[in-house]
C-alpha cells in the first residue's frame, strides 16, 4: 500500500499504537511516522468494560425489548447478582487495575491472570493470580485487558473458550484477535460462556453475515471504549502540533520507529521526541521552497481504529 502512495511524505495516526503500520517499510523509504498522545482512553474504556458487564449481566436490552414490546417482567427478569462472585481479569495493566476496582467496588472477588504476572503483582492491585484454565472455569465474569502479540494472538480459542461456567459473561474492549471469533460464536450457541460483550471485532464495521451479529447471547458495541470527548480532543490537539511542526519544518513531534514501537506493552506513555536526522531531512526536502505544503497528498491521517479497509481509503485519497 505504501508503493500506492507515491507523493507521501509524513504520516500521523491518532492514538500511542496502530499495530497496522508497518513501521520498518516507512523508515527504508524515509517516511517520517507521528502518533498522537492519547489522554483519558484507559479509563473510558475502563468505564465502558463495567457499563457492558452491567448491561449484559442485568441483561438491559432484553428487558427494554420486552417493555417495548407492551410486555412486562417475565423469565428473563431474574437477574444475577455480582456481588459475591468471582471477576477474572485476563490482563491487569492500567484498564485492567481500573476494572479491578470496580469489582470490589460491587463486591467481587477478583482474580487475575497474565502472560508475566506473578502472585505479588497481582496483589498490589487486589488480586490474586491465578493460572488462565482456572480462572475462565470458576470466573463469573471474564474480562480481557492485554495487547497484542505473537503469544496473545487466538488465547482464547474453543477449548478455552468452551472451560467457562454456562453462565458466565465474557468482555473483550482489548483486541479482537485475542479471542478466535468463529470459535465463540459456536462456544455461545453451545452455552460456554453464557454471554458475551464486545466492543472490538476483526472487521469494523461489522459486515452483514458476521457471525456475532444475529447471536442472542452477544451484546456488541461500535468500538466505543476510546471514543470519549477528551480522547478526540486530545487526537485533535496532537494531530495540529504534529502538522504544524512540520509545516513549519521544524523538529518533527512524537515520531515512532519500528524498534520504539515494539518495546511497548500498551500501557506506557512514549516520551515526546523529536525525528532522527535522516527523517528529519526526508521531510524538510520533501516541502517547496518556503515551506508550501501544497504538492499532492503530503499527510494521511490514519485514526485510533483504522482498518484496513479505511486505509485503503486513504492510500486512494492520496493517489488522486
Amino acid at each position: 500500500m505504501l508503493r500506492q502512495l507515491a507523493s507521501l511524505q509524513y504520516l500521523m495516526y491518532t492514538g500511542p499504537r496502530n499495530g497496522r503500520i508497518d513501521l520498518a517499510a516507512c523508515a527504508e523509504r524515509g517516511l517520517p511516522v507521528s502518533y498522537t498522545e492519547i489522554g483519558t482512553s484507559k479509563t473510558s474504556t475502563a468505564e465502558l468494560t463495567w457499563a457492558l458487564v452491567m448491561g449484559a449481566s442485568k441483561r438491559l436490552l432484553e428487558q427494554t425489548r420486552l417493555v417495548g414490546s407492551g410486555g412486562w417482567r417475565d423469565q428473563t427478569s431474574v437477574l444475577p447478582v455480582l456481588r459475591g462472585e468471582r471477576l477474572g481479569l485476563v490482563g491487569l495493566g492500567a484498564i485492567g487495575s481500573q476494572v479491578a476496582k470496580y469489582g470490589h467496588a460491587f463486591g467481587m472477588e477478583v482474580v487475575a491472570w497474565s502472560p508475566n504476572m506473578t502472585a505479588e503483582r497481582a496483589a498490589k492491585e487486589g488480586a490474586r493470580f491465578l493460572p488462565l484454565n482456572e480462572l475462565l472455569s470458576t470466573s463469573k465474569v471474564v474480562s480481557i485487558h492485554l495487547v497484542e502479540a505473537p503469544s496473545t494472538r487466538g488465547l482464547l480459542d474453543r477449548a478455552r473458550l468452551s472451560l467457562m461456567r454456562p453462565d458466565s459473561l465474557l468482555v473483550n474492549t482489548s483486541r479482537s484477535t485475542l479471542v478466535v471469533t468463529n470459535d465463540l460464536a459456536a462456544c455461545l450457541a453451545l452455552g460456554r460462556p453464557g454471554q458475551a460483550a464486545l466492543d472490538v471485532h476483526d472487521v469494523e464495521p461489522l459486515p452483514e453475515d458476521w457471525p456475532l451479529k444475529s447471536q442472542p447471547r452477544a451484546l456488541l458495541t461500535p468500538h466505543l471504549g476510546f471514543v470519549a470527548e477528551p480522547v478526540i480532543a486530545k487526537f485533535s490537539e496532537g494531530i495540529i502540533e504534529n502538522l504544524t511542526a512540520w509545516l513549519d519544518g521544524r523538529p518533527l513531534l512524537r515520531v515512532v520507529t519500528a524498534a520504539a514501537d515494539e518495546k511497548r506493552d500498551g500501557t506506557e506513555k512514549l516520551e515526546q521526541k523529536t525525528a532522527p536526522p535522516n527523517l528529519q531531512s526526508a521531510a524538510a526536502s520533501a516541502l517547496p521552497a518556503g515551506g508550501d505544503a501544497s504538492s499532492p497528498i503530503a499527510t494521511v491521517v490514519i485514526s485510533h481504529d483504522s482498518s484496513e479497509k479505511e486505509l485503503f481509503k486513504a492510500s486512494e485519497a492520496a493517489a488522486q
